[in-house]
C-alpha cells in the first residue's frame, strides 16, 4: 500500500504523484499541510523528523524528501527507460533531476512563485521579482538547445527529470509574470500538457495559495 502525505497543491506532493500516476500505482493521498494542518502532530512527526510533505509510506516504512521517494519509485516500478539500469545512462537522468531540482525548483518556488502570485499587490517588490525572474530563466534557458533536438530531457521519452523539472512549469506559464521568448521550452510544455498524468496531478488549481502573504 503506497500513501501519500501531502495537500494537492503543494508542488513537490505534485511530483510525486506525476510520478504515482505515470507509473500507473494505485496509491492513497492524505491532506497534511498548510490550511490541513497536522504537520505537527505526534503520528506525521513519526513519519519524518523534518515535519514537512511530501511523505510516502511503503507500507510501515516512511520515506522523505521529494528526490528519494521520486528515485524509489524509479527504481521499484520504473522500466529500464524511465530510469536506466545502465549506471552512466542513469547518471544522465539523475544529473538533469538535480540540476532541475536545486537549479530550477529551488529559483521559482519562493523566488518567483512565493513572491508573486502567493504575496498580496501591495507587498511585492516588482524589482526583486524581476530580478530573480532572470535568474530563474538563466537557468531555463539551459534546455533550448537539448528540447530542440529531443521531445525530453534525455531523449525521446519521459523520465525521472522530467518529473522532478516539469512539475513546476504549469505554475510558470501560468502567473501573471514577464516570461522570456523560449520556444523549445514551451514546446515542451505544451507536450507535459497533453499527459493526463500531468494535467490530473500539476495542472490543478492555486487558487488557495493566492495572496495569503
Amino acid at each position: 500500500m503506497l500513501t501519500v502525505y501531502g495537500r494537492a497543491t503543494s508542488s513537490n506532493v505534485q511530483a510525486v504523484l506525476w510520478m504515482l500516476e505515470e507509473l500507473a500505482l494505485g496509491y492513497t493521498r492524505l491532506d497534511y499541510g498548510e490550511v490541513f494542518g497536522g504537520l505537527d502532530s505526534p503520528a506525521f512527526t513519526a513519519l519524518t523528523p523534518h515535519g514537512k510533505i511530501p511523505v510516502l509510506t511503503v507500507g510501515e516504512v516512511a520515506i522523505w524528501e521529494t528526490p528519494a521517494i521520486l528515485r524509489y519509485l524509479a527504481g521499484a516500478y520504473g522500466d529500464a527507460v524511465f530510469w536506466p539500469r545502465d549506471p552512466l545512462a542513469r547518471a544522465e537522468v539523475d544529473m538533469w533531476a538535480e540540476w532541475a531540482k536545486h537549479s530550477v525548483a529551488e529559483a521559482f518556488t519562493g523566488p518567483v512563485f512565493w513572491r508573486s502570485a502567493r504575496t498580496r499587490p501591495e507587498n511585492r517588490d516588482a524589482g526583486l521579482i524581476r530580478a530573480n525572474l532572470a535568474t530563474l530563466e538563466g537557468e531555463l534557458a539551459k534546455t533550448e538547445p537539448r528540447l530542440a533536438q529531443t521531445d525530453y530531457l534525455c531523449g525521446a521519452d519521459l523520465t525521472l527529470a522530467d518529473i522532478q523539472f516539469g512539475h513546476v512549469l504549469y505554475r510558470y506559464f501560468d502567473i501573471d509574470i514577464p516570461r522570456a521568448p523560449l520556444p523549445g521550452l514551451r514546446a515542451y510544455y505544451d507536450r507535459l500538457s497533453d499527459r493526463p498524468a500531468y494535467r490530473k496531478t500539476v495542472m490543478v488549481s492555486y487558487e488557495s495559495l493566492r495572496n495569503t502573504f
